[in-house]
């Protein structure tokens, strides 16, 4: 299929982008990647009477380190922070969930910001921003904010950005010493989207006992889920523990019932997976993998 007929527009700087956001109304899809709009735009799932072509502002695609966070422009791409031992290294959850979003070829065009603003509840990126209490910068001509993850995600395929809002920049929190990340998914194939994830980041003090517990699902509701975690900090990350986490886990979720598989059986992989990964956290710290 083609898409719809719409209007295209190719801004030279920011200020000519936000212009346009502000004179467009909600009626413009922004292209970045384009690796979900493009697809939805042919299947006519999506038939906006404008399209915003960002890939022309070199000014957001940088990669830089500001106020303890790796700050990514919008137009960097996926493959990009693959590539990069730097981003790698200050934020170790990129290493795992990066090389499961879909194939080496839509990594090469995707975007991180992109896949934040399409807030698909079972992507990838949007739950390693979630577990790790970072955030996008968004501007408009009203002036610029900055949105926390646990702000930004409304529901499926929806954000609270304001329709004459673009994300410039997402902020990820560096790596603290001894903090610990891990990410894990299920999914059919290699590529697809995952039935669930889980992604966790824990710290335990010289005592062995939990100083930062932060534990998210994917693919588990409209959007990222937190599982509440704050009675464990002080606590020992015991089979006990991880045994309430999992269940916990499994309770809070509420996720989809469709052909590929029933919401029974995603809740389980949400207990499963959030078990196995906690269990190795809670081994001695020699014995983990960063």
């Amino acid at each position: 299929m083609k898409p719809a007929r719409f209007d295209y527009y190719l801004p030279a700087t920011l200020d000519e982008a936000l212009d346009a956001l502000h004179e467009l109304g909600d009626d413009v899809k922004v292209l970045a990647g384009g690796q979900s709009l493009v697809p939805m735009l042919n299947m006519r799932l999506a038939q906006p009477a404008a399209l915003l072509d960002i890939n022309a502002l070199r000014e957001l695609d940088t990669i830089t380190r500001e106020n303890g966070a790796l700050r990514v422009g919008a137009t960097v791409r996926q493959g990009t922070l693959e590539r990069s031992p730097e981003a790698l290294s200050e934020v170790p959850l990129l290493a795992q969930a990066l090389p499961l979003i879909g194939h080496w070829q839509t990594r090469n065009r995707g975007t991180l910001c992109g896949s934040l603003a399409h807030a698909d509840p079972s992507a990838e990126l949007p739950l390693l921003l979630t577990v790790l209490g970072g955030s996008v910068e968004v501007r408009s001509t009203r002036g610029s904010r900055t949105v926390a993850a646990g702000d930004l995600f409304a529901s499926y395929f929806t954000t609270a950005l304001e329709p004459d809002e673009l994300i410039v920049t997402a902020n990820l929190p560096l790596a603290r010493p001894r903090r610990r990340y891990a990410f894990q998914e299920f999914a059919q194939r290699h590529g697809d989207f995952a039935l669930a994830a889980v992604a966790c980041a824990v710290e335990l003090d010289e005592s062995g006992r939990i100083s930062h517990l932060a534990l998210a699902l994917g693919g588990a509701g409209e959007m990222p889920l937190l599982v509440e975690t704050a009675d464990m900090l002080g606590t020992e990350l015991t089979a006990a523990a991880v045994a309430t986490l999992a269940e916990r886990a499994w309770a809070g979720c509420d996720p989809p019932n469709d052909h590929h598989a029933s919401a029974a059986f995603r809740r389980q992989l949400v207990r499963t997976l959030t078990s196995r990964m906690l269990t190795a956290f809670a081994q001695p710290q020699e014995q983990l993998v960063r």
